[in-house]
Order: structure tokens, then C-alpha cells, then sequence
């Protein structure tokens, strides 16, 4: 029993032994285990931060590259829409140009922890930004349609030394990043060997624990350490999820209030906008008003009171009812000219182009602008586009000659000098008329506005405020464009800017509506249908078609036209109005050429609109209102010879 007590007190001995071995050498192991764990972490967190490196390297030479072929493809975008002038290149140059920065951006966050690269970075921003405003000048031309300009910037853009420094710039972030790259790739290499090594030294240390065997005890307190460590990192994630649950929640409130504020403010700002453009169209519209009213009502008062002197002068003293007689169709014309300026400035008014060879017209009116400028301007004419003409309309182009003339002459305050320019573009595709003056200029508010209509700086009653936006709607109406420039205190230059043009063959030239001159002999005496609805129009359009010598028969109602054709036995002509009641003159005019379809008919108009009604007028000839004898005879004349010889319309 002795000994049993003995076996049994070294039994428990040993294991104790066994037991307090094992605990060291599962400490041991456990010490060297977490050496070479933590060897191995460290070796491969460096191997992931030099992979980092490296990647960040690759990026940014990527994204540099990005930026110059960004830049290329703008450019190029650039250049077809300055040429062009197709809006969908002009988006392009945007898109482009914008993707430029954002690479460059990018750039900027991926090497803010390098001076050096920074630093060129900044350079190329500074660079980028000025060639951007270069651009931009180029495009917003384009945008206008001003196609000499926007070429003209566009290549001084070319000639620029600032696309040569972005390409330098450029190309020293590459190569510094290349550098960097080589050092990183290096680094890598280094940190990848020691992971190996890391790796190797775990390897054995795994083969020498598969080894040595651990006891039950020491692998059920490591099993249930496991399981403690991982019923932690369980909660750790479930506490971590939780929190990233409420974060979500709370940032997708905030982005939906922050949507709500930017809707609403939408909504306002669309009301606002809304408001100004009506407030804005209010404004125009009152100044129309006010300038037709007060230019009408003082032609009006030349019509009335010559009129009305002529009646008392008429019994006895017939030259007097004469002058005056002569002083309300001169106030007439005027009323004309200013319906008919009023009109080209808003497009309704059909152009009468012919081909107009410039430096002829300029010399043959030049005498004109020198009685309008004075004795004490110096007119200069330095005319260089000899050989050259253009598509415009004559009247419309002496007219915004004169105009720039006059406005010159103010300027100049009745002294200085005139220079009258003509130039082509060396390519024989456009020509400039410039107009320089020597006069105080224009200041930029003032320059700000020089187009609108009705705006002037002269005193009231001095001028109507049409002049400058009927050559702005002249050249917009001819295909050209026009340009300004001024200094206060040196002078003004303007440029317009017309298409150089070929004759058709068939080009025709209409009378202008203000012709004084008289009516040729008169043609063979027609029969004549005219259908007016006014009846005081009515009766002066016979009478004028009587004085020429023809027959005339009154039509004051449409639908009597066809009966009154009937019951006469036929017409040479049919000169109708356009716009009346029941029935248009053209509805009319569809309704006899069912009986009679070789009708000849004459067209007369005072609604500037229709005249751009071609289908409804077919092949007849359209007279607009106010017209002279002069240009209803020859209206007559050229619907006249549509009938055949000898032939009449008859029932």
C-alpha cells in the first residue's frame, strides 16, 4: 500500500511534469509562432504597399497620358467646329476639354505626397488654364458663327508657345514617374524576396510543429481560445455592421434633404428666369412701341399737314399745293423706309439680292457720303477687292453703309477723318467692308448694346436707335456677319463680313419701292381685274392702273372675282390683294385657274410675311405695298408677258 501511495504520488508527479512541460513548450511555440507571424504580416503589408507604389506610378503616367490625348482629341474638335461650325463639334471640344481636367484633377490627388510632381503639376494647371481661355475665345466665335474670327483665334491658339509647354510638362511628369517606378519596382522586388523568406521560415516551423505532438489538454485550450476569439470577432463585425447600417441611413437622409433643397431651388430659379425674360420682353416691346409711335407720328404729321395745305392752296395758287403736295409723299416714303428698316431687323422682310460688285458700289455712292458726312471729314476710300462681288441686297447694303457713315459723322462731331476699307480673305470666300472713324469712341456699356434696336446715345429726335441694328440684321440677312471695336477717345472700326458670290444666271433685279422716277412708255392697254377689300386702296389702284393707260375693273369682294369674269368675257390680268376677309387672294386665284388655268395674275402685298409664302403664290409675280407707278407698270409689264401673244382669258 506503501508503494501504491508512492506510484500514485509520482503518477501525479509526472503529469504535473508533462503538464507544466507541455504548457512551456506550447508557450515556446507559440512565441516563435508569433514571431513569424508578425515577420510575416510586416513582410507582406511591405509587399502590398510596394505593390501600391507601384500602381499609383502606373496611374499617373495612365492618367497624364489621358490628359495630353484629351487635350489632342479637344483641339482637334476644336478645329472643325472653328472651320465647320457644326454644334456637335463644339460639344465634342467641351466634352473632351473636360475630361482633360478631370484626368488632370485626378493627377492632382494621386501626387499630393510628392512635391517635386506636385509642383509640375501646378505649373501645368497655370498652363492649361490660360490655353483653356485661348480655346474658349476660338469656340465662343464659333458658337456665333463668326467663322473668320474663330479661325483667326484658333490658329494664333496654334501658334501659341503654351500647348509646347503642356507638352513639356507633361512629358516631365512622365519621366519623373518612370523614375520612380523603377526605384518602386526595385523595392518590390526586395520586400517580395523577404516574404518568401517569411513564408519559408513559417513552412519549417509547420513542419516542426506537425512533429512534435501536442497533447489533448494544450489542443483543447488553443480549440476553445479559437472559438473564444472567434464568438469576438463575431460581435466585433456584428457591432462594426451595425454602426455602418446607421451611418448609411443617416447619409441617405442627408442626400435626400440636400435633393429636396435642390429641386426647390430649381423650381425658383426657373421662376425667377421666367420672370426676367417676360420682364425682358416687356421692356423690348415698350421700346418698340415708343419708337414706331413717335417716328410714325411725326411722318404722320408731314402727310396730314401737307395734305391739308394742298387743299387750301389747290384753287389759287397750284404751285404751293404743289410743294406741299411734295412734302407728304416725302413724309410718305419716309414711313416706308422706316416700316421697311423695321421689318430686315426682324427677318421679315424678303431680301432683293443681286450680285453687287462691292468697290463699284462703294465709288458710286461715295459721292452721296460725302454730302452726308460734310466738307470738314476727310473721306478715304481704300478699296482693295477689286474683281469681287456679293449675293446682297444693293439698297440694304448702301443703306447700312450710310448708316455707319453718319454714325461716324456724329462721332467725329462734324470733323476728323472717314476710311472706307474693302478686303478679301486671300481665298476669294469672303470679303470685310470696314468703316474707321477717328471720332470719342464707345464706351463698353455702351459697346455692350450698340445692336439693340431703338437704343441710342443722341439727343431726342436726333436719331431712332434702328441704325446700327439694321446693319447687324443686314449682314445676318446676307450671310455675313458684321464685328466692332472701339476705344474711347481714338475711334470705332466696323467690320461687315459678306460672302463673296457668283452670278446666277437668271438673277433679277427688283425696283426699290422709294424709285422716283417715272414709268416708261406705257405697254399695249390691258384689261384689268382688281380685287381689293379696302375700298379706298381700291380706288387708288384703279386709278393708277387707269393712269397708266389700261382698263381697270373694281372687285371689292373676293367671291364676286369669278362672276365679274364670267359676265366681262375674260381679263389679260388679275391684280389681287393677298390678305382678305372670306377668301385669300391666292384661294381666289386656285378657284378661277380650275376654269381658266392659263390665268395671268399680279400679287399685291403690304403684309411683309406672306411675301415669303412662295408655294401659295406659285409662279406669279408678288408687288409690295406702297408701291410707285413706276413699279406697277413694270409689275404689269412682267406679268403681261406670261400671256401669250393675242391671247385673252374668256369664258
Amino acid at each position: 500500500m506503501f508503494e501504491r501511495d508512492i506510484d500514485s504520488e509520482n503518477d501525479g508527479r509526472r503529469e504535473r511534469i508533462s503538464f507544466w512541460l507541455t504548457i512551456v513548450l506550447g508557450a515556446v511555440l507559440t512565441g516563435i509562432v508569433g514571431a513569424l507571424v508578425l515577420l510575416l504580416a510586416q513582410a507582406n503589408d511591405n509587399y502590398d504597399r510596394s505593390l501600391g507604389w507601384q500602381t499609383q506610378s502606373m496611374e499617373v503616367i495612365s492618367q497624364t497620358r489621358s490628359v495630353d490625348a484629351a487635350i489632342a482629341r479637344a483641339e482637334a474638335a476644336l478645329g472643325r467646329f472653328a472651320v465647320g461650325l457644326q454644334k456637335e463639334d463644339g460639344r465634342v471640344y467641351e466634352y473632351q476639354w473636360g475630361r482633360a481636367r478631370q484626368f488632370l484633377a485626378q493627377l492632382r490627388r494621386n501626387l499630393r505626397d510628392n512635391p517635386k510632381q506636385m509642383a509640375l503639376v501646378e505649373n501645368l494647371t497655370r498652363e492649361m488654364d490660360s490655353r483653356g481661355q485661348q480655346l474658349g475665345d476660338a469656340a465662343l466665335s464659333a458658337n456665333y458663327n463668326q467663322t473668320v474670327a474663330a479661325i483667326s483665334k484658333f490658329y494664333a491658339a496654334g501658334k501659341g508657345e503654351g500647348l509646347g509647354r503642356i507638352d513639356k510638362l507633361l512629358s516631365e511628369i512622365i519621366t519623373n514617374e518612370r523614375i520612380l517606378l523603377r526605384d518602386r519596382n526595385r523595392l518590390a522586388a526586395a520586400d517580395r524576396a523577404s516574404l518568401n523568406q517569411a513564408i519559408l521560415l513559417f513552412s519549417l516551423l509547420g513542419a516542426a510543429a506537425a512533429v512534435i505532438a501536442i497533447g489533448a489538454t494544450f489542443s483543447l485550450i488553443r480549440a476553445e481560445g479559437e472559438r473564444r476569439l472567434a464568438r469576438r470577432e463575431q460581435f466585433a463585425e456584428s457591432d462594426r455592421a451595425m454602426q455602418l447600417e446607421a451611418a448609411v441611413e443617416e447619409r441617405t437622409a442627408e442626400l435626400a434633404d440636400a435633393n429636396e433643397a435642390l429641386r426647390s431651388e430649381m423650381v425658383e430659379r426657373e421662376t425667377a428666369e421666367s420672370q426676367l425674360r417676360q420682364a425682358q420682353k416687356m421692356e423690348a416691346v415698350g421700346q418698340l412701341t415708343g419708337g414706331i409711335a413717335h417716328d410714325f407720328n411725326n411722318m404722320l404729321a408731314v402727310v396730314v399737314g401737307g395734305l391739308e395745305l394742298a387743299q387750301r392752296f389747290l384753287p389759287g395758287k397750284p404751285e404751293k399745293a404743289q410743294r406741299h403736295l411734295a412734302n407728304a409723299l416725302d413724309g410718305a416714303n419716309r414711313a416706308a423706309d422706316l416700316t421697311r428698316r423695321l421689318l430686315t431687323f426682324a427677318r421679315s422682310e424678303p431680301a432683293r439680292p443681286e450680285l453687287t460688285p462691292i468697290d463699284e458700289c462703294i465709288s458710286s455712292f461715295a459721292q452721296l457720303i460725302e454730302r452726308t458726312i460734310g466738307d470738314r471729314i476727310a473721306l478715304t476710300l481704300d478699296l482693295q477687292s477689286d474683281g469681287l462681288a456679293c449675293w446682297v441686297d444693293r439698297q440694304q447694303f448702301e443703306n447700312a453703309l450710310l448708316n455707319l457713315a453718319v454714325n461716324a459723322r456724329d462721332a467725329m462731331n462734324g470733323h476728323g477723318s472717314l476710311t472706307i476699307r474693302t478686303m478679301g480673305d486671300g481665298e476669294d470666300r469672303a470679303l470685310a467692308v470696314q468703316v474707321i472713324d477717328t471720332g470719342c469712341g464707345m464706351s463698353p456699356e455702351v459697346l455692350e448694346r450698340v445692336f439693340d434696336p431703338f437704343y441710342t446715345t443722341k439727343p431726342a429726335g436726333q436719331g431712332t436707335g434702328l441704325g446700327m441694328s439694321q446693319v447687324f440684321a443686314f449682314c445676318r440677312q446676307s450671310g455675313g456677319e458684321v464685328q466692332i471695336s472701339s476705344t474711347e477717345g481714338e475711334g470705332t472700326s466696323v467690320a461687315m463680313l459678306l460672302p463673296v458670290a457668283v452670278a446666277p444666271a437668271d438673277a433679277v433685279v427688283e425696283p426699290l419701292v422709294g424709285e422716283a422716277a417715272g414709268p416708261d412708255a406705257p405697254a399695249d392697254a390691258l384689261s384689268i381685274l382688281v380685287v381689293e377689300d379696302d375700298a379706298r386702296v381700291l380706288a387708288a389702284t384703279v386709278d393708277a392702273v387707269s393712269e397708266l393707260g389700261h382698263t381697270a375693273v373694281a372687285c371689292g369682294n373676293p367671291l364676286e372675282a369669278e362672276a365679274l369674269v364670267e359676265g366681262h368675257g375674260g381679263f389679260d390680268l388679275i391684280l389681287s390683294d393677298v390678305l382678305m376677309p372670306e377668301l385669300t387672294g391666292p384661294e381666289m386665284v386656285a378657284r378661277l385657274k380650275q376654269r381658266w388655268p392659263e390665268l395671268s395674275v399680279l400679287f399685291v402685298t403690304g403684309y411683309a410675311g406672306d411675301a415669303s409664302e412662295d408655294a401659295a403664290f406659285g409662279d406669279h409675280d408678288v408687288l409690295r405695298k406702297p408701291f410707285t407707278l413706276t413699279a406697277l407698270d413694270q409689275a404689269i409689264r412682267r406679268s403681261g408677258e406670261a400671256r401669250p401673244e393675242g391671247q385673252r382669258l374668256a369664258s
